[in-house]
């Protein structure tokens, strides 16, 4: 099951930051002919973050803020975070988009998690 954790400073004001550009499993493989169960976890180091989740055209998460409180640098479990979980369908492009809205630059830690359904 292939995932990707992710640790990213985020600079004041940015938006649209998307950990997933590039990753080999940006777009769901059209061979897992069931799609996929995409699981992500986040947390930033403070509250003035926001996250938006999409997967081909469907919106699974509007613009809602991020859990708060975490450490730089380390990654969320689902013990202490709570894991945003859908279907995708064979190639869909999966994005999240992460904006700063506060002027601050806090860093926001990730896990994205991907298996064929």
């Amino acid at each position: 099951m292939p995932s990707f954790p992710f640790s990213q400073a985020l600079t004041a004001n940015q938006l649209g930051f998307n950990p997933l550009s590039g990753w080999q499993f940006e777009y769901v493989p059209g061979t897992w002919v069931r799609g996929a169960v995409v699981q992500v976890l986040t947390r930033s180091t403070d509250v003035n973050t926001r996250l938006a989740i999409t997967t081909g055209s469907q919106t699974i998460q509007e613009r809602a803020p991020i859990q708060g409180g975490g450490t730089a640098g380390t990654t969320p479990s689902p013990l202490n975070t709570a894991p945003v979980t859908f279907m995708a369908a064979p190639g869909d492009r999966l994005k999240l988009a992460i904006d700063e809205v506060a002027g601050e630059t806090p860093t926001v830690d990730g896990l994205v998690v991907i298996e064929p359904a």
